[in-house]
């Protein structure tokens, strides 16, 4: 509200208000979602890019819908090239369901190896090392479970 209303009292009826941080087709869509209660169609690949930057906007304007509606499209988008990225913004925007989600998907080892190879782990690490370490653990305690069945089964 203040970054709207109060740089419209303070400044002449013709002055322009600036939008930093959100780019042009996000604020757009987000204008759309506010007056016709509809999130617009967004070219194929692009989903989940625009539903991560729309989650942000949501949060930022605190639009409780839109924020809903992208937490939902995320939590069925979840892939191994954004799982990592995703997470982070869930913790960023508080978004639990969209949280437990990645980590159900990170719980199998095959999808945990294959996130921890991506670009978006490193910035995970940066921005959430709990998870990392969360992460590592399980990773650790995998090997851990592989290495005591393989001694099991050569003492046998």
């Amino acid at each position: 509200m203040a970054e709207l209303f109060g740089a419209l009292k303070e400044k002449a009826p013709d002055h322009c208000v600036q939008i930093h941080d959100m780019e042009p087709k996000v604020f757009m869509a987000m204008l759309q979602f506010i007056y016709t209660d509809s999130v617009p169609e967004t070219r194929r690949g692009e989903e989940v890019a625009m539903a991560q930057h729309l989650l942000v906007a949501a949060d930022r304007y605190d639009l409780k819908r839109l924020k809903f509606i992208g937490e939902d499209k995320l939590c069925s988008r979840i892939r191994k090239s954004t799982a990592a990225v995703t997470l982070v913004l869930a913790e960023q925007h508080g978004c639990h369901g969209l949280k437990k989600a990645c980590f159900a998907f990170l719980s199998s080892l095959s999808n945990l190896k294959a996130v921890m190879d991506t670009d978006g782990y490193e910035h995970l690490k940066r921005r959430c090392p709990s998870f990392h370490e969360q992460l590592l653990a399980k990773l650790d305690d995998s090997k851990r479970k592989k290495i005591g069945s393989f001694w099991c089964f050569s003492v046998q």
